[in-house]
């Protein structure tokens, strides 16, 4: 601060400490939660049809049972980022983790269709603070190796989606779907066993001006790395920022100190309403990279979840219009198709993590979209069983790699006072990509209308392709920011 004095960031002190054991058990625990949302995102492929021959329900009350999820992630995944942008990143995943365990394992005694819905449009409620658990993750990972390590987190969603569908295959068959939704139910329960042991992002610590607790885990971290805290005070970037700025600008006229200490600039309130960090979200600094975010969530939701349904539906009614014999006596190879489909998340990951740190976000991103779009063109018209199989495990190779390459970009673009809050209305754009799919997509093929619904899937995976181009700056290799000015300036080497 001019005065001689020492001072390092909380990124300073993670590059300096390194990836270790601290941040492999902070994988470890939000890696649970990504095995949670998967496997009860993953079920749906399985309860909605059995249900469906349970209760003699008709194909839209079908598609109903996984619209209320999303419809419910959509309310959650706005809510839990507001929560954890102001109250933290703990509290936002601890109630998240309650109410999912809770309200899945209910769902499986669910007497009748009404209890069956509300019981899983409030597990979408809960499964809509995933985004604060990728958030949190991402606080604790050191700049330089930020895109390999997200990767790898998110194989812990293909993790869940492989366990699910085996789970599917050996349960379904024997004691039924509501054994399903019990046992789905069980990862998001170790989140609280286990929650005591959490600690909270010394990034929202810091950004808050309690530095106090910032260093207490800080020096957790370098205990367990087997390392040391750089020398000097600890500040967060917006105080950097404000230090080094010498003239007032638009900004700094909202976050200027009035003295050196005791400064809580507006970005460090802690009691900004939802409305305030809506609007932030929208601000000149922000809303290219908002909108153009809403876009992609919107179209890879709407993409990865048709995927996934596809699957068993393009094959099931490749005679269009199958009778209740045909269903039944397709339903064991509906499970293997679902089970071989999931392992395209492997080579997807695979090539997230060879591709993100290498060509960067947004060419590999807008890479896979377009890929995408080849195999899915020759769908337009029916296939074989096998080809069909075969073209949406490339597509869906595909859509896993833009899948978790977005979930990296998405929480790098955003400063740290509004990062969970935007990533977690970007993601309640995807929920709404989700819910809308099976009504329309998938509800296409029902209809005998194949060629429309891949020439949907087409128009929705292009224009996403394109919007990524359109993204204004590069991340890879940039420290996460603290303020919002400083998020939206673009390091030359990346734009």
């Amino acid at each position: 601060m001019g005065d001689g004095t020492l001072e390092y960031t909380v990124d300073d002190a993670l590059v300096s400490m390194g990836f270790g054991k601290f941040q492999l058990l902070v994988l470890a625990y939000a890696g649970m939660g990504w095995i949670s949302e998967a496997m009860e995102m993953m079920l749906l492929s399985f309860v909605g049809p059995a249900v469906q021959s349970a209760w003699g329900l008709s194909s839209k009350q079908e598609s109903f049972i996984t619209s209320v999820v999303f419809t419910g992630m959509l309310v959650g995944a706005y809510s839990w980022g507001i929560v954890s942008d102001n109250y933290g990143r703990r509290k936002g995943f601890l109630i998240t983790a309650m109410i999912t365990s809770g309200a899945g394992f209910l769902s499986a005694f669910s007497p009748n269709y009404t209890s069956l819905l509300i019981f899983r449009c409030l597990v979408g409620v809960g499964l809509g603070g995933g985004p604060v658990l990728s958030s949190w993750f991402l606080e604790f990972i050191p700049a330089p190796s930020r895109g390999t390590w997200m990767v790898i987190f998110s194989a812990f969603w293909t993790v869940g989606t492989i366990l699910e569908a085996s789970l599917a295959w050996f349960v379904m068959p024997t004691l039924g779907w509501r054994w399903l939704l019990a046992l789905s139910a069980l990862p998001s329960s170790l989140l609280l066993i286990f929650y005591w042991v959490a600690p909270e992002s010394p990034r929202y610590l810091c950004l808050k001006g309690r530095t106090a607790e910032a260093i207490t885990i800080l020096e957790k971290v370098a205990r367990l790395n087997g390392t040391k805290l750089p020398s000097g005070i600890l500040v967060s970037d917006l105080t950097v920022e404000l230090s080094e700025k010498s003239t007032p600008s638009e900004d700094t006229s909202l976050i200027s100190p009035k003295t050196d200490e005791d400064v809580t600039p507006k970005e460090m309130d802690s009691n900004m309403g939802g409305i305030s960090l809506l609007l932030t979200l929208l601000s000149p600094n922000l809303i290219r990279s908002t909108l153009l975010l809403w876009v992609v969530f919107f179209g890879n939701a709407f993409s990865y979840y048709g995927l996934v349904l596809l699957t068993s539906e393009l094959n099931g009614h490749s005679q269009c219009g199958p009778t209740k014999v045909q269903s039944v006596a397709s339903q064991d190879i509906n499970y293997k198709n679902i089970f071989i489909a999931s392992f395209a998340e492997l080579p997807g990951l695979i090539i997230s993590a060879a591709t993100v740190d290498r060509l960067g976000r947004k060419l590999s991103m807008s890479g896979m979209f377009f890929l995408c779009c080849i195999f899915l063109l020759p769908l337009v018209v029916h296939q074989p069983e096998g080809l069909t199989t075969a073209l949406l495990f490339g597509a869906r190779i595909c859509i896993t790699a833009t899948f978790t390459i977005v979930y990296i970009y998405a929480p790098e673009i955003y400063p740290t006072s509004v990062r969970t809050t935007g990533v977690g209305v970007a993601s309640a754009m995807g929920r709404i990509g989700g819910m809308v799919c099976p009504l329309v997509a998938v509800a296409l093929v029902h209809g005998c209308h194949q060629t429309a619904s891949i020439l949907l899937f087409e128009a929705v995976i292009f224009l996403s392709g394109i919007c990524v181009i359109l993204f204004p700056f590069e991340t890879k290799g940039r420290e996460l920011s603290d303020s919002v000015s400083s998020s939206s300036k673009p390091i030359d080497a990346f734009v």
